[in-house]
């Protein structure tokens, strides 16, 4: 394993890892009221295609990070459009 190919899995370590707290906040309050619909679809859609283009160039990397990625913030996106109108819980 050379040099660039540690610098990638460690840029698809943090930028997947990134989405963790917020994923679990959003799933143990199901408070969406400060998240923004559109950046989460925005985010979901770049890493969507990430994806299909990780798969073009067949690069496992990519694959992988945006994969995990695509449905940590798809799961933030979906719970916006479904929890946008109710209380919050208290965590």
């Amino acid at each position: 394993m050379n040099y660039i190919e540690i610098l990638g899995l460690l840029a698809a370590f943090f930028t997947t890892a990134a989405n963790i707290p917020q994923a679990i906040k959003v799933i143990r309050t199901r408070s969406v009221k400060s998240l923004s619909a559109i950046t989460y679809g925005m985010l979901f859609t770049g890493m969507v295609l990430w994806v299909i283009y990780g798969a073009i160039r067949n690069d496992l990397p990519i694959i992988l990070a945006n994969s995990v990625a695509g449905a940590l913030c798809g799961i933030i996106l979906f719970m916006k459009l479904i929890y946008k109108d109710s209380p919050e819980k208290e965590n």
